[in-house]
């Protein structure tokens, strides 16, 4: 993801600022944003919750507060930040903020929409946790966390499954025994849907056109990877499943695989569920093939003469072709395709990896475009391609924001 531009240091009104907290497994992000101008005031980082040691950081325009320490829980990560908001001169109280906005991960089948937080919200979280165990867990604790310190403050929960909660049958039903998907809540529920919807508006108004009008693929490729068909604002079908672990390499995901692979680890192998899902989670996609999570380490790898790494580069591209060749199908017509997220916004050898030899189905890359270094939304597709080829930086952190000041206004 691009970097934002932080303002001076300089805090306007600031009731007119939402506070956007993105609790993962073991780390804290947050930012404080004027939503309708986008304006971010400051970036804040806790990383390593749980662990020995922690580290908080959090940059103000040019400048950066730090602290080092133990960080128990994301309720320790919470208070390692406003403490360094009170170092910067930014208190974050119920009278500073007009709400915080929450991103978390497994909306379930109840959350369609952005959602002001209630005990019975927190509840629902928490009972979606079997469903998203790497994140669910520290969405929930920095909930219960933020409103024990901002009381009475409105708190808004955007889900990052909602964008795909109303995903047509035949893209969200797993072809199983359907007492037992319906029991056990198997359906294809998809994620990254803050970002998904965020680019494919940002795309739209790239070329001046209604979203309503436009059919467009998606490939969300960071450390996390999924693509979505989206016809007319609406997502049709999506590569993540039940978990985030279905569809696209990712950094330590491996995306696709038959299940039968599992089956047989499991009747062959002594670890059982926990180790099978350690291995899908933390020891597959490119960190199983070749050692390394980074794409920049991949690439550098391949480069220097690595046979996995260069196996590796060529097994991303082509599962992320088979998306867009199957989802070219499933929209019968297709406007854009849209490049977002670490590896999709800054990496050109791999959207020209991906796109090569798409030509016959209207996909031509411009060399040039591609290659150049220019920040900001960007057409890198030639004039001549049928699908305008498009990058857009995300940014879910301001989605959030808009998102959470619209319910609350």
């Amino acid at each position: 993801m691009s970097d934002p531009v932080l303002s001076d240091p300089v805090l306007p009104d600031p009731v007119t600022n939402i506070l956007v907290l993105n609790g993962g497994s073991s780390s804290l992000k947050c930012r404080l944003i004027e939503p309708e101008s986008g304006t971010v005031h400051a970036i804040g980082l806790v990383e390593r919750i749980g662990e020995a040691t922690g580290d908080a950081t959090l940059s103000v325009g040019a400048d950066e507060y730090t602290a080092t320490g133990t960080v128990p829980d994301h309720g320790a990560a919470l208070a390692a930040m406003r403490t360094l908001f009170d170092r910067a001169g930014i208190p974050l109280t119920a009278a500073t903020l007009r709400a915080v906005g929450h991103r978390v991960v497994h909306g379930g089948t109840e959350f369609r929409a952005p959602t002001l937080i209630t005990d019975e919200v927190v509840e629902a979280a928490r009972r979606l946790i079997p469903l998203a165990p790497l994140h669910n867990p520290g969405n929930v604790a920095l909930i219960e966390a933020a409103r024990s310190a901002f009381g009475d403050l409105p708190q808004v929960a955007v889900f990052d499954t909602a964008f795909f909660a109303d995903l047509p049958a035949a893209s969200a039903t797993y072809a199983i025994d359907r007492e037992v998907a319906r029991k056990y809540g198997i359906r294809r529920y998809g994620f990254h849907g803050i970002s998904h919807d965020y680019v494919s508006r940002a795309a739209a108004a790239l070329v001046g056109r209604p979203r309503s009008a436009l059919n467009q693929i998606v490939l969300h490729l960071g450390n996390g990877a999924s693509a979505s068909a989206i016809a007319g604002g609406v997502a049709v079908d999506t590569s993540m499943g039940l978990t985030p672990l279905e569809g696209l390499v990712m950094g330590s995901r491996g995306g696709d695989i038959d299940p039968g692979a599992l089956i047989h680890l499991l009747r062959h192998t002594d670890g059982g569920a926990d180790e099978l899902a350690d291995l899908l989670n933390n020891r597959s996609g490119l960190v199983g093939l070749t050692g390394r999570r980074d794409m920049r380490d991949v690439h550098a790898a391949a480069a220097a003469g690595d046979a996995d790494a260069a196996l590796a580069l060529d097994i991303y591209q082509q599962r992320a072709r088979k998306y867009v060749g199957a989802y070219l199908a499933v929209l019968g017509r297709t406007d854009q395709l849209i490049f977002t997220a670490g590896v999709g916004e800054n990496d050109a050898a791999i959207r020209a990896g991906i796109t090569a030899g798409l030509a016959g189905l209207g996909l031509v890359m411009d060399k040039t475009r591609n290659e150049a270094p220019t920040p900001g939304p960007r057409v890198v597709s030639t004039s001549g391609s049928s699908v305008t080829i498009i990058v857009v930086p995300t940014d879910e952190e301001l989605a959030i924001a808009r998102a959470a000041a619209a319910l609350v206004r």
